[in-house]
């Protein structure tokens, strides 16, 4: 996981591919969950914390 300072540096197209890249793996971790292959599902709601915090880092720097 990035660090939020990192994460309010990003450029609108940069933030838009690492939200793509980040809703891949909450995709796969979703998988793992119902799989129960997953080791740490904390992950889950960090990854959607992250892609929040990319989206209002998009809103604000419009």
């Amino acid at each position: 996981m990035a660090n939020k300072k990192e994460d309010k540096k990003l450029t609108n197209d940069q933030a838009e591919k690492k939200i793509m890249s980040l809703k891949k793996d909450l995709f796969n971790i979703r998988f793992k969950k119902i799989n129960n292959q997953i080791t740490n599902p904390a992950q889950y709601n960090q990854i959607k914390k992250s892609i929040a915090r990319l989206y209002t880092t998009i809103k604000g720097n419009k």
